[in-house]
């Protein structure tokens, strides 16, 4: 049969068109080569969150009534600037927000609970937050953790013991139940989740005769929480929740200092093993603290554990519910890279957005943050807020996180698929080196144009750099040192 010359020219020309561009590209040793592909979804995208820490330390809140967020300190005026910078329309428009749960709301179990006392700050935050959220036409989930037990439920008796009295695990577990329903019923909160403990896997900080608590050497509230505690709870609070009529509030198995002691401590195993505790759990938490060097605070971003739970439950989420915000640079960045990619989360929450440094005993150990507030009354915007801005305003709630590559190990691409919503395919791109030009290849967008916004360690903070146009499909970019740039799709 004779073939259609004319069409089989064409194609050959084609093919050869492509496949020259394709390897110009990759031949390109003056660029870094990139590549984002926002048809290819990684898995979906909660949203990042925020946290405002009131009550972490005082052992007696009648002497020392601690206010570590600073609101207490700050004229109405202020308070506004603040949360309208983080929920506002131009703000970090979070989708999630983690609330704590202090030792302090119960005298004795059986009494009469207060809610109200050590949490004023706590909770004025997140209403005024959720205020501006829903005003654009979007919502909050909130999770709530345990921050620590009453002394009245631990072995010890005093704040922050290290053991809890199995005589008086029903009444801890009605102490959270408590809390959550005054949230939902009286604060109006649309509280999602409810965590066990708060880094209780940290067997070590306390002496190991458990004689003292520890408290004000630089340690927050804990009580410590074996993997068998945990599946105890994960089986005794999902009924007890229920009966309060809070059947769509889901239980999370607490938050480890980091993934690695989630899994290698023996926390996801457990809960795995357990049919009770694994089909009882509502999402998986962890604090997301990386620390590359082996020893003592070793921890890795690792997905081992949210592995072996999704192979049993494919459909649970996982949420990084506590992480440094480091030296608040580039590198911090690729800090919620490593928790995106290969901790595998669907959320992350950063550790309190708010500090009043002051209050916290012996300075704080991740003293980063995006606002700081002193003494007298004033508050200061760090550059931390400027680069997690780039993040939490390209990863909102209902995206997909979308598949990155690039081909230099101090670069890392970070994107998120609209799948669906009303938000643009957004991608930030970090860079830890000196400056770079890289070549990311965009597919799968539908757009030819990107609105991009740099920070940078010492100059940019959220600085316009009006529209870039695709030459191909290649975004052809010069990266400034230490420096992360987010481009919205158009």
């Amino acid at each position: 049969m004779e073939r259609p010359q004319g069409l089989v020219g064409v194609s050959i020309l084609l093919l050869g068109t492509v496949t020259g561009t394709m390897f110009a590209q990759a031949l390109d040793f003056t660029a870094v080569r990139a590549e984002v592909d926002f048809s290819k979804h990684v898995r979906p995208w909660d949203g990042f969150g925020v946290n405002y820490v009131e009550v972490a330390q005082s052992i007696d809140y009648t002497q020392d009534p601690q206010e570590y967020g600073g609101f207490g300190l700050l004229t109405e005026e202020k308070r506004q600037q603040i949360v309208d910078m983080i929920f506002g329309d131009e703000g970090l428009k979070p989708g999630l927000v983690k609330m704590f749960l202090d030792p302090y709301h119960q005298a004795e179990p059986g009494g009469e609970f207060d809610h109200e006392t050590t949490t004023r700050w706590m909770r004025y935050f997140v209403r005024e937050g959720l205020k501006r959220t829903r005003a654009r036409g979007d919502d909050l989930q909130i999770i709530t953790t345990l921050y620590g037990p009453p002394a009245w439920a631990t072995k010890q008796r005093f704040l922050r013991g290290r053991d809890l009295d199995p005589a008086r695990k029903y009444d801890l577990a009605r102490y959270m139940v408590d809390w959550v329903r005054y949230l939902r019923e009286q604060e109006k909160l649309p509280v999602k989740y409810l965590s066990l403990h708060n880094e209780g896997e940290d067997w070590m900080r306390w002496p190991t005769d458990g004689a003292s608590g520890n408290i004000g050497t630089g340690h927050d509230y804990n009580l410590f929480w074996p993997p068998e505690q945990v599946v105890d709870f994960l089986r005794l609070l999902r009924p007890m929740l229920d009966a309060a009529g809070l059947q769509d509030v889901g239980v999370t198995p607490g938050e480890c200092t980091n993934w690695y002691r989630f899994s290698a401590w023996g926390y996801a195993g457990a809960i795995v093993d357990d049919v009770g505790a694994l089909a009882n759990l509502g999402l998986i938490t962890s604090h997301g603290f990386y620390g590359g060097a082996y020893g003592r605070w070793f921890g890795e971003h690792r997905s081992l554990g949210t592995d072996l739970l999704r192979e049993k439950r494919p459909e649970l989420h996982a949420w990084v519910t506590s992480t440094s915000w480091s030296k608040m640079d580039a590198t911090n960045l690729k800090e919620m890279h490593g928790n995106i990619y290969t901790a595998k989360v669907n959320g992350i929450i950063p550790w309190a957005c708010i500090q009043r440094p002051a209050k916290w005993v012996g300075g704080d150990p991740n003293p980063g943050t995006a606002f700081r507030v002193a003494e007298n009354g004033t508050y200061e915007v760090l550059r931390g807020y400027y680069y997690y801005r780039l993040l939490s305003r390209a990863g909102q709630p209902g995206m997909a996180v979308a598949r990155t590559m690039a081909m230099d190990s101090e670069v890392a691409l970070i994107a998120f698929a609209r799948n669906g919503t009303n938000h643009p395919d957004a991608f930030t791109l970090v860079n830890l080196g000196k400056d770079k030009r890289i070549a990311v290849k965009v597919l799968g967008s539908g757009s030819d144009a990107f609105e991009a916004y740099r920070t940078a360690d010492e100059k940019d903070r959220y600085q316009p750099l009006g529209l870039l146009k695709l030459e191909g499909d290649t975004l052809l970019y010069g990266a400034p040192a230490q420096s992360a740039t987010t481009f919205f799709a158009k």
